[in-house]
C-alpha cells in the first residue's frame, strides 16, 4: 500500500438550486471568500490557477489545478493537480429534493517531503484534517449562499 494515495469524498446536501452551486463552485478565484481553508488563488489563465490551502495542521499545501472538465448541463467540474499534491479531483452536482448535492472526488498522491516521511503516523490525522477541511468549506458555502453573495 502507497500511504501517500489518498481517495477522499464528501457530500455537501444544499438547500439552494443545482444551478447557482455550480456557478459558485465554478469560480475557484472567489473560494477564499467562503471557504477560510482555501487560503490563496492564483490564476494563470482561464483555465488554471495556483492555489494554496491549510487546514488544521501547521501545514500549508500549494498545487497548480488545471480545468480538465467544465461540463453545466452534467453538473461537472473536474481539475487536475500538480504540486505538493499530484492527482484529480471533481465536483458533481445534482439535485436533491428542493436543492441540491454537491459531490466532490478527489484522488491524490502527496509529494510534499514531510508528509511523506509521516504518511504511516500521520494518515489517520491527515484524513481528519481533510474532513475538518471539508465541513468548514460546506459552512462557509452555505453562508456565502444564504448572504446572495454568489451574485458578486
Amino acid at each position: 500500500m502507497d500511504w501517500s494515495h489518498y481517495r477522499f469524498r464528501s457530500l455537501w446536501a444544499l438547500p439552494v438550486a443545482p444551478g447557482t452551486v455550480y456557478d459558485v463552485l465554478a469560480r475557484p478565484e472567489d473560494y477564499p471568500r467562503w471557504w477560510p481553508q482555501v487560503r490563496q488563488v492564483d490564476r494563470i489563465d482561464e483555465t488554471s490557477g495556483v492555489i494554496t490551502i491549510r487546514s488544521a495542521l501547521p501545514y500549508a499545501m500549494t498545487f497548480t489545478a488545471r480545468e480538465a472538465r467544465r461540463d453545466p448541463e452534467a453538473g461537472v467540474l473536474e481539475i487536475t493537480i500538480s504540486g505538493d499534491i499530484d492527482g484529480w479531483a471533481r465536483w458533481t452536482v445534482l439535485p436533491r429534493g428542493g436543492g441540491s448535492l454537491a459531490r466532490y472526488d478527489q484522488v491524490v498522491d502527496v509529494n510534499k517531503p514531510l508528509l511523506r516521511r509521516l504518511a504511516v503516523p500521520g494518515r489517520p490525522v491527515f484524513r481528519v484534517n481533510h474532513r475538518l477541511m471539508m465541513r468548514a468549506g460546506r459552512r462557509g458555502l452555505l453562508a456565502y449562499l444564504a448572504d446572495g453573495r454568489q451574485a458578486v
